[in-house]
């Protein structure tokens, strides 16, 4: 790859009705990637789904990235589960 190529990964996560989309996007959009890392992060919802975008020039860089943000989707993710959706 040449040095300004850019790596991309996108997720689609889908959650069991918009409002826990929406938990998940108000808990995991507060934690901005550090701008040493070099990754670019873009979260956002669509209806009942949880939508990232990562953008790095390191791939490295990036699978460090998306592990952690997984690490943290998954702690959201049964914490909905365990105490369900806030009214």
């Amino acid at each position: 790859m040449g040095c300004n190529d850019v790596n991309k990964v996108d997720l689609n996560v889908p959650f069991s009705s918009k409002r826990e989309a929406e938990i998940a996007y108000g808990t995991l959009s507060v934690d901005k990637e550090p701008k040493r890392g070099g990754v670019k992060r873009v979260v956002s919802v669509d209806d009942r789904f949880l939508k990232v975008h990562f953008e790095a020039e390191e791939v490295r860089s990036l699978r460090v990235s998306i592990n952690s943000f997984m690490d943290y989707l998954l702690l959201v993710i049964q914490t909905i589960e365990k105490f369900g959706p806030q009214s």
